[in-house]
């Protein structure tokens, strides 16, 4: 019998037991939820709101769809999936409530409150029915999860047949000039950011850790198809700074 208590993962570049990794994830977007929203337009200048258009753009949100968006944070992809589908219902489910409550106390969520759920919960055990949602989105969120595999495979049990898998990710550069140049402001500039901005260093830290260890695009491609999904893709956002790969429930 295998000892789970055993197992190891990643937190950043410290390896840590699979079980309190959860914990630690959750401490950092506590201690960041209040200035996640401004820290993501200060860290990439505004350009994730690109990639998560050019996310609904691929996707193209249809009248009455419903969506489950894991580690939805504060909602960014559910406001523009309902604003896009025109109608339709959008579940946001975050490990971390206080990301939830900085969510709903955005205009979007007043304006979308009949349309919109709130739920807390875990992407590797998700607390719905199989064959429930339509769109599956996780959006910068996939590698904080402590068992990516899991995460993928539960997005297959809820999503119906015919049901569409969306995941944006941080990535990596195809070229190694321009990856050492992006390490450069990323491992320099960004938790310095977060200090001045967020008054957490080691958080930002973190996120720019956990980064460079998450799987190049091909590798994650092939976990996508791993779980189930068929004509499965991706697509780089800004020369693989990010990816966005899709996959379908047949």
């Amino acid at each position: 019998m295998t000892d789970d208590t055993s197992k190891t993962t990643h937190f950043g570049f410290e390896t840590v037991p699979e079980a309190d990794k959860a914990g630690r994830v959750q401490g950092v977007f506590n201690s960041v939820a209040s200035k996640y929203d401004i820290m993501n337009d200060v860290m990439s200048m505004g350009i994730h709101r690109i990639w998560k258009d050019a996310m609904m753009d691929w996707l193209a949100p249809r009248a009455g769809q419903k969506l489950l968006d894991v580690a939805g944070g504060t909602g960014d992809i559910s406001f523009r999936f309902l604003k896009r589908a025109g109608s339709g219902h959008a579940t946001v489910l975050d490990l971390t409530e206080p990301m939830l409550i900085e969510g709903r106390k955005r205009a979007e969520a007043e304006q979308m409150h009949d349309s919109l759920d709130w739920v807390v919960g875990d992407a590797m055990a998700l607390p719905f029915a199989d064959n429930t949602f339509d769109v599956y989105t996780i959006s910068f969120g996939i590698r904080n999860v402590t068992r990516p595999q899991e995460a993928l495979n539960e997005a297959y049990r809820v999503l119906r047949p015919g049901g569409r898998l969306m995941v944006l990710e941080f990535s990596q550069l195809p070229n190694a000039a321009m990856q050492k140049a992006y390490d450069l402001y990323s491992f320099n500039v960004i938790p310095q950011m977060g200090k001045m901005i967020a008054n957490d260093r080691d958080s930002y830290q973190y996120l720019v850790e956990s980064i460079r260890n998450f799987p190049d695009q091909d590798t994650f491609l092939g976990m996508v198809r791993a779980a189930g999904f068929e004509n499965a893709k991706y697509r780089n956002m800004t020369m693989g700074v990010a990816a966005l790969h899709s996959g379908w429930k047949i």
